[in-house]
């Protein structure tokens, strides 16, 4: 993986404008009223300089091609699957509807690892995005890049237990199902072709997933709502969301919440306990 350090250093640029229609798409897909504030709640970076990869650049699993290429952003890794596995995120202003954003995104390492699930590469990225000028919001996303599994391989996560999750110990909670219409929604806005959140067949035949995956990005923007509906919105300064077990669609997500001082913790819970991502945040 050495030849990878070439890769180190590289940079991307993205320009966008929050226009009113992506505004209200992004409402309109939580369920919830706009507000006549023009600041979007935290979150909405997520769908801002989304992937503009032509259809033909796609790989078989929908993310773009990873070339072998200097003109390539991210490193030509031969392992196939591809999955979000953690964001370190600071707030540092909001993103007002009409807003002008740009982003610059950076490699900043290509670690190889080996474990129980056969060779890994992770791939760290800092993004800095930018408002009309303002740096609103800086994250360092670590994506982790896996081995072809088995045709035979146990589908993940297991079947849910009889075991229902207790949200005793937890000062917030909220139960939703994130179905297919859902999912669908939330790739349109981030422009994700990644086929684990739209193709079933793909995702148990392919990945090997017991069903339709919810984006990781879905489950942390939930779990801001969540914070912003407890504190109020946009009062995070910090927020990090790790995936832990995949959560699948049309099946109970627990979100929760404990901490009413400045730091607070969150997660998000199977129906049966089982945990599927771990969250933490800052309050200003």
């Amino acid at each position: 993986m050495a030849k990878f350090a070439d890769w180190i250093g590289r940079e991307q640029r993205a320009a966008d404008r929050l226009d009113p229609a992506l505004a209200a798409r992004w409402y309109a897909t939580f369920d919830r009223a706009a507000p006549t504030d023009a600041a979007m709640p935290q979150g909405i970076h997520f769908c801002l300089c989304t992937p503009e990869a032509r259809t033909g650049q796609l790989g078989p699993d929908g993310h773009p091609l990873r070339e072998n290429d200097p003109a390539s952003f991210l490193p030509p890794i031969p392992l196939p699957r591809r999955m979000w596995a953690s964001s370190a995120i600071n707030f540092d202003a909001p993103i007002a509807v009409g807003a002008a954003v740009e982003r610059v995104s950076r490699v900043v390492s290509v670690t190889p690892k080996s474990g129980s699930r056969g060779d890994m590469v992770f791939v760290e990225i800092d993004h800095e995005t930018s408002a009309d000028g303002i740096r609103a919001v800086t994250e360092r996303q670590t994506a982790v890049y896996l081995d072809t599994l088995a045709n035979d391989a146990p589908l993940s996560p297991p079947e849910p237990t009889p075991v229902s999750f207790d949200p005793q110990g937890w000062d917030v909670h909220r139960e939703l199902v994130p179905d297919e219409r859902l999912l669908f929604r939330y790739s349109a806005l981030t422009f994700n072709t990644h086929r684990i959140h739209y193709d079933a067949p793909y995702t148990r035949e392919v990945e090997r997933y017991r069903g339709l995956v919810v984006h990781g990005p879905l489950t942390a923007s939930l779990l801001l709502q969540l914070a912003g509906a407890h504190s109020g919105e946009n009062r995070l300064t910090h927020f990090a969301f790790r995936g832990v077990s995949p959560a699948i669609a049309g099946e109970p997500l627990h979100l929760v919440l404990r901490g009413d001082g400045e730091d607070i913790e969150l997660g998000a819970f199977a129906g049966d306990g089982r945990q599927v991502t771990r969250a933490s945040a800052t309050l200003r």
